[in-house]
């Protein structure tokens, strides 16, 4: 049966069992609740996931109504199954609809990456409070600041209040083993409170003004900051008020750089939707304190033939249900969202406020996440219209059908066979498919037999594409010459894949970009094409991208081999006690430097696990 029939088999299977679904049985059993109700075809699979004020009603209108639009048409023509769920309250609805979506991914709902966590600013609750980087869950203890669009952000946010207030940023384990300055006390990022350079006031004190700064109060900090000179000054403590003068020209000139500044903005997200070449993008700016610390563009899926006012609810509610919610959101484009705004600040414990129709200063704001949002697009479109062109030079170049798409690239990475690591990364779709990325810890019999190594990643996962778990590629790429190739294709001949393309690409003997080798299974000749070949652009991109996997990969293994071996090889020494001890001396090093009596301190620890703690360390 070819490709076309079993399509139209499909299509049919799935008219006929819609033709058999009893919308009239279905409908006189649904009550006038809010809830959730969910569409399925013949197959089991998701088509759309709803809520509504009234089930019955909102069910219905799918059903006992006619001309529906073509996408809405085609929905209703597979639907299989329809499965409701009856829910106190139309918040509860829209949160139980935010998780469905999630899970089932319906071909008819506008979806969205989801991004697990974002990073914040964190102010530890210790006495001497540390400036950190956190991402993850939220700890009572502490004092966080954001979400923000990026790590880089977070950094540049840490990097400009250790310039202006000096707070320490080392870990505890650091701070409390200090017997000198470190580097950044010498280039004015630290006051040194590790050595009491610093009093406690005096730190508190710089610790408030950065809590106020992150809150937008510059002003303030200002004010407060040329109190506590003229004070200084007063009591003739001079170089105390040449520090803050010090403070206050940092403060002045960032402020006279900030791009984005208001004093009564707050936390604010500005989104907006644009349609562009049949394209559809949203663009989240955000303003934390009253500054514009970046902004995030995302592309929804399953967004055709929709308005913005669809695109943008959708991304309202998945985007901040169940996250943390600035007080004020300004999406012109979000209609009625009275629902979604108690549901937030209900959840945030604050007001949250979602504003349609801003003015003053707010509306600059959408004017530039509408141009954030069409220069994304526009670069979007570049980006495909490249691939498309490398994909068809790399297609042509290698003899390989232009129905090809799919390029799978291995490469392994090991210190002297130390901690070997295989990577496979997927090109697909004229992009990297990062989530369907793989690693592999490979422990050939001989240590740093790359050969082996490839051997047994390459089985492992031809063995899963065989089983139907993934779906076979087009070109089959070997970082590495004709030894890896060759295993490469014992391993395809095993598998039976002999019908899958398979190059290696090799750094040539002068081993510089441009001048790689591609080498092909069963031929003594190589294949050089010109550094300016797009296609071999597209290749070098997929072989960088696995060296830079698998790189990633060795790193984090042999680091954890290192931090732990030694200690797993000492009976008495279970995972707590093994985490407690890292954690007291800052991992393995501390602990080499650590006395007997310094590791007996350990909470756990007695003095005769000491010993032999100190006997197997040296």
């Amino acid at each position: 049966m070819t490709k076309v029939s079993r399509l139209n088999r499909r299509t049919v299977d799935a008219e006929a069992a819609a033709t058999q679904f009893d919308a009239r049985e279905l409908m006189a059993s649904l009550p006038h609740l809010p809830g959730v109700y969910r569409m399925f075809d013949a197959a089991g699979g998701a088509l759309y996931v709803g809520k509504a004020r009234d089930l019955k009603k909102r069910v219905a209108s799918y059903f006992q109504k006619s001309g529906h639009e073509p996408r809405i048409a085609a929905m209703i023509a597979q639907v299989a199954r329809v499965e409701t769920t009856a829910v106190r309250s139309e918040g509860e609805a829209l949160l139980l609809e935010n998780n469905l979506i999630k899970a089932l991914e319906p071909r008819y709902n506008i979806l969205y990456r989801d991004d697990k966590s974002y990073p914040y600013i964190c102010l530890s609750g210790d006495a001497y409070p540390q400036l950190r980087f956190h991402r993850g869950t939220l700890d009572r203890k502490h004092r966080y600041f954001g979400p923000f669009p990026s790590a880089g952000a977070v950094r540049e946010g840490i990097a400009l209040l250790q310039k202006v207030f000096q707070l320490r940023t080392c870990e505890n384990t650091v701070f409390a083993n200090r017997s000198r300055p470190c580097m950044l006390h010498q280039i004015d990022r630290c006051t040194a409170p590790c050595v009491n350079m610093i009093s406690e006031a005096d730190y508190q004190q710089d610790v408030r003004s950065a809590l106020m700064f992150l809150q937008g109060k510059t002003d303030e900090v200002l004010a407060m900051l040329k109190r506590q000179m003229e004070e200084a000054s007063s009591k003739l403590d001079f170089e105390k008020a040449a520090r803050v003068r010090d403070k206050i020209g940092r403060l002045q000139l960032l402020q006279s750089r900030q791009f984005v500044e208001s004093s009564t903005a707050g936390d604010i997200d500005v989104v907006v939707a644009v349609l562009e070449d049949n394209v559809f993008a949203v663009n989240a700016v955000m303003i934390r304190g009253g500054r514009h610390v970046g902004d995030r563009t995302f592309f929804p899926r399953h967004a055709e033939a929709v308005d913005e006012a669809d695109v943008v609810g959708a991304f309202l509610a998945q985007h901040y249900v169940e996250r943390p919610v600035p007080r004020t959101i300004i999406a012109p484009q979000a209609g009625d969202a009275g629902t979604l705004a108690d549901v937030l600040s209900e959840q945030s414990g604050n007001k949250v406020e979602i504003v349609t129709n801003p003015g003053g200063e707010r509306r600059v704001w959408v004017t530039m996440a509408t141009q954030n949002a069409t220069l994304a697009i526009r670069q979007k479109l570049a980006q495909t219209a490249t691939q498309e062109d490398r994909l068809a030079a790399m297609q042509q170049a290698l003899q390989l059908p232009q129905t090809a798409q799919r390029v799978e690239c291995f490469d392994v990475s090991h210190t002297m066979g130390e901690a070997a690591v295989a990577s496979c990364v997927i090109f697909d779709r004229l992009a990297m498919q990062t989530s369907e990325y793989r690693r592999f810890n490979v422990t050939p019999e001989q240590a740093g037999d790359d050969y082996a190594a490839m051997r047994e990643a390459l089985t492992r996962r031809t063995a899963r594409i065989v089983a139907g778990e993934y779906p076979a590629p087009d070109l089959l790429v070997i970082d590495g010459g004709r030894g890896q190739v060759n295993v490469a294709a014992e391993v395809l001949a095993e598998q039976g894949l002999h019908q899958t393309a398979l190059i290696g690409i090799a750094k040539g003997p002068e081993r510089k970009p441009g001048l790689e080798e591609i080498v092909f299974p069963g031929r003594d000749d190589v294949l050089h094409l010109p550094p300016d070949h797009p296609g071999l652009h597209l290749l070098q991109q997929v072989r960088d991208e696995a060296h830079r996997f698998a790189i990633q990969g060795h790193r984090a293994r042999r680091a954890k081999a290192r931090n732990t071996s030694s200690l797993q090889e000492i009976s008495g020494i279970g995972a707590k006690r093994r985490q407690a001890l890292l954690a007291h001396f800052g991992g393995l090093k501390g602990m080499q430097s650590a006395s007997v009596e310094d590791l007996a301190r350990v909470p756990g620890i007695s003095h005769a696990l000491a010993e032999r703690i100190y006997a197997q360390l040296h």
